[in-house]
């Protein structure tokens, strides 16, 4: 099954009442499930200062004067949410590490998403400037990988 179709279904079951959704095909099985309502509420926002209005300019000028330095280069973005692994085995070798040449093809990480592994390849010709995950994090649809330069 395709990531887009299993893209998809994840939304249709993330977005509807059903709690779980089971599909066989003739290239496989894939059963989805909701996960716990207490799970699924953990939210990373902050809220917003309501009574200083004044100082809201003030806060919002301050993360420019000390930003960090912003990378430069295409930015590899994870296809999908998962567990990050910059290897196919924990004892073997990194498929990308710093400075390394790689090509558009090449795979350059694997995401674990149910128990699944799916190989990601670059999506553009470089070299490695940056790797912007450690080995074993849990990453979100859209959260930056790696830096090519």
């Amino acid at each position: 099954m395709d990531l887009r179709k299993l893209k998809t279904l994840i939304d249709l079951v993330s977005e509807s009442n059903i709690s779980e959704l089971e599909i066989t095909e003739a290239d496989g099985k894939v059963r989805i499930v909701k996960a716990e309502p207490a799970v699924a509420t953990q939210t990373f926002y902050a809220p917003a200062p309501a009574a200083p209005a004044a100082s809201a300019p003030t806060l919002a000028t301050a993360p420019v004067e000390t930003a960090a330095p912003v990378e430069t280069g295409h930015i590899v973005k994870s296809p999908m949410v998962g567990t990050f692994y910059r290897s196919a085995n924990p004892g073997s070798k990194a498929f990308a590490e710093l400075g390394d040449p790689i090509k558009e093809g090449d795979p350059i990480c694997i995401i674990e998403a149910m128990k699944i592994m799916n190989e990601i390849e670059a999506d553009k010709s470089g070299t490695v400037k940056s790797i912007l995950c450690e080995n074993g994090q849990a990453v979100e649809f859209g959260q930056p990988l790696f830096i090519i330069e």
